[in-house]
């Protein structure tokens, strides 16, 4: 197994399960933080031992569970313009910008369609629309919904040319407390659409997004990370994966964290 797997898998069989319903309501989040860390295996292994504590003030954190499972094989298709205009906004720090996907969970046969905006102090929001059996992304609904969703927020109109970029599969496991969220990813692989080329990641690193309820302040995860001398990057899976596949599309300075995450990238 891959060793970020297997840590992955430790951690979440460290918290007590609990259903969807209840990893909602306890992440409540009003006012999303958001951080991403790229998480040596020790480190990751280390923190989640104290976040899952079941002597831990405050309560333990807990692991989302569906069907007896607490880790999840989940599968995402990104989708932009032939411009890449969704790619560049993102590189280039834009205040309006946004991320269009479909993610599935393959243990679960959930499909949801996504967007994910910027909101206030670059906090994401992401907006979502079930995907039945048979449904496709770019159909005229979900189309419909991202028009109302963009026009809502950005008072913009949909991007013309939509299509598939990258696909990505991942394994991943949820830990929440009140109002704190992490979701851990391990083993990311990516598929550049256009050339078939892939790239997988570091087997040693597990790629955490904590997410806080109040803005600007950072919850008990990222303390202890920070303790440890794990800083917050700047990484996300598409504008990650993509440089990774298409070294030509970002600036030297953004190189250091694609291969820390993608040894094997250009």
């Amino acid at each position: 197994m891959i060793p970020a797997v297997r840590a992955l898998a430790r951690a979440a069989m460290a918290a007590r399960p609990v259903p969807l319903a209840d990893v909602r309501a306890r992440a409540g989040l009003l006012a999303p933080s958001d951080r991403s860390y790229l998480v040596p295996v020790e480190v990751f292994t280390a923190v989640t031992a104290e976040l899952t504590d079941r002597r831990r003030p405050g309560g333990a954190f807990v692991a989302l569970c569906h069907n007896g499972r607490r880790w999840f094989r989940c599968r995402s298709v990104y989708y932009d313009t032939p411009d890449l205009r969704s790619f560049h906004d993102h590189r280039l720090g834009r205040r309006m910008r946004y991320t269009i996907r479909e993610t599935v969970c393959e243990d679960t046969g959930e499909r949801q369609f996504e967007i994910e905006l910027t909101g206030r102090r670059g906090a994401p929001v992401t907006h979502r629309r079930p995907l039945l059996p048979g449904d496709a992304a770019l159909d005229p609904a979900p189309r419909d919904f991202l028009a109302s969703v963009l026009d809502g927020s950005y008072g913009l109109a949909p991007p013309d040319g939509l299509g598939r970029v990258l696909e990505t599969d991942c394994t991943r496991a949820t830990l929440v407390a009140d109002g704190q969220r992490l979701t851990c990813d391990a083993a990311l692989h990516c598929r550049d659409v256009a050339t078939g080329r892939t790239v997988r990641a570091e087997g040693g690193l597990v790629l955490v997004r904590t997410r806080t309820r109040t803005a600007g302040r950072p919850g008990e995860a990222d303390r202890l990370l920070d303790d440890h001398g794990v800083r917050a990057a700047e990484f996300t899976p598409y504008c990650g994966g993509l440089s990774a596949l298409r070294p030509e599309l970002t600036a030297d300075p953004s190189r250091r964290v694609i291969r820390t995450v993608f040894p094997a990238a250009g």
